[in-house]
């Protein structure tokens, strides 16, 4: 075995400081990257089936952007603040994966 520098980070537990090595799934992470307000991604694999805003639009909070059917549900996408639709990046019959970029808000 070669001889390698381990890479030892201080882990605290109250008042006592342990030393531990990272895993590869630690090193391997997504960082975290805080949420765009502005943007509207799906929070589920689904079927766009029904559009009933356009680009431009000025919506209240609440008021139904979009249908999304996923596992046989209608999920309605609604506006999460009163504002206007800047640009529509789906459209009816598509079908999205988790996390895919919807609706962008001004």
């Amino acid at each position: 075995m070669k001889n390698k520098k381990l890479n030892l980070v201080d882990f605290p537990i109250l008042s006592r400081k342990y030393k531990t090595l990272l895993t590869t799934k630690h090193h391997s992470r997504k960082p975290y990257v805080a949420p765009n307000l502005n943007e509207i991604k799906s929070y589920i694999p689904g079927t766009i089936i029904k559009m009933k805003a356009k680009v431009g639009a000025k919506l209240k909070e609440g008021d139904i952007i979009l249908i999304q059917e996923a596992m046989k549900m209608m999920n309605q996408i609604k506006m999460p603040f009163d504002g206007k639709i800047k640009e529509i990046l789906v459209s009816e019959g598509e079908r999205i994966l988790k996390g895919h970029l919807m609706v962008i808000i001004e």
